[in-house]
């Protein structure tokens, strides 16, 4: 009989971390699963371990392959699954996940009846667990059998790892992973949403998400690598090829309601970075955004609060040295800000 759950962990030179990732997994309240182990070509001593861990519990395996990249290694671990689970979820091989988080989205998910369920999440580090930023706004509560045009910040979740797929929903969605590039949640995540007939949000904290420490940074935490911003710009062109390639009408406005939120959430990721990086950086910048904004429109940008419509004029006109000397000015003052609120809230706890 299969298992009802299916969990796939695509692996690739993370021998540091992988054993408590696994073990975490391994340690979950709900044990009716099965672990595809995809090793994405590791050069270091990552097999060997997925291998102890296989060896050691039946419900894991490994699956090999040359390096590909995480898309295809999560591509990989999907076709490997055993036929006929129920549910469907991710993990990535750095991260690791509080006991009780399968328990809780299952048995959810058996109540409801939704697609798919998704839950907050803690970042960490070797000082200890916080709020993950990105996920604030969707999990501020929880709120069962939901949909993002009834939550809009529901957008924001692009995230692949905080959810449990049913994984009938999951298969006939038939979105896969794309192949090639960073930032290859969104164009399946954000789609999901969209299509899901309802969704089960969960304010609890599911996982655990690794901010990698400063000898041994991840590959999305390298913000002035030209790549990055050249596939988070993809990433977003992808989602809106997807809602535009839709033919039903309601897709179409789910286009403005997502390109929106690229101008005044995800693309703005982008400007504190800027000042950092070197002229070829900077170059890549200007470049990538002004084409996904005449995608989007520059009639959209008029609308905008005066600092978001002021940086994007300037971006277009690939006037970068104005857009430097304005980033740093209001980096300067929010982290003044910042400080001052810090100092005020120290302030009220001593009474």
């Amino acid at each position: 009989m299969a298992p009802r759950l299916s969990v796939v962990v695509p692996i690739y030179n993370v021998e540091r971390y992988l054993k408590e990732c696994l073990d975490s997994i391994a340690a979950q309240t709900f044990t009716d699963f099965e672990c595809v182990m995809v090793d994405d070509g590791a050069t270091d001593s990552s097999a060997a371990i997925a291998e102890a861990h296989a060896a050691a519990d039946h419900r894991f395996r490994l699956v090999r392959q040359r390096n590909q990249g995480l898309g295809a290694a999560r591509n990989t671990g999907w076709r490997n699954l055993t036929p006929g689970t129920e549910y469907l979820a991710f993990v990535d091989s750095d991260d690791s996940l509080p006991p009780g988080a399968y328990q809780l989205m299952i048995s959810t998910l058996d109540k409801t009846g939704s697609d798919f369920a998704c839950g907050n999440v803690k970042r960490f580090r070797s000082t200890g667990y916080y709020q993950s930023g990105a996920h604030v706004k969707p999990f501020k509560e929880t709120r069962l059998r939901t949909h993002v045009t009834e939550l809009p910040p529901l957008v924001t979740d692009r995230t692949a790892w905080n959810k449990v797929y049913r994984r009938s929903f999951f298969d006939e969605a038939g979105i896969r992973y794309p192949e090639g590039i960073l930032y290859e949640d969104a164009p399946v995540s954000v789609p999901h949403h969209y299509l899901a007939e309802a969704v089960d949000v969960l304010s609890e904290h599911i996982y655990h998400w690794r901010e990698r420490e400063l000898d041994d940074p991840s590959i999305t935490q390298g913000r002035t690598n030209p790549r990055g911003l050249i596939d988070r710009v993809r990433s977003m062109e992808l989602v809106r090829e997807w809602l535009t390639a839709r033919p039903e009408q309601r897709f179409r406005d789910n286009l403005r309601s997502y390109d929106y939120n690229c101008l005044v959430e995800e693309i703005p990721m982008f400007f504190w970075w800027v000042p950092d990086g070197d002229r070829a950086y900077r170059a890549v910048y200007q470049e990538h955004v002004s084409r996904l904004l005449r995608e989007i429109g520059t009639d959209r940008i008029r609308d905008l609060r005066t600092p978001l419509r002021v940086k994007y004029q300037l971006t277009l006109g690939d006037r970068m040295e104005e857009f430097v000397a304005l980033q740093r000015v209001h980096r300067a003052y929010r982290r003044r800000v910042t400080k001052l609120k810090q100092r005020a809230a120290a302030a009220k706890a001593k009474g």
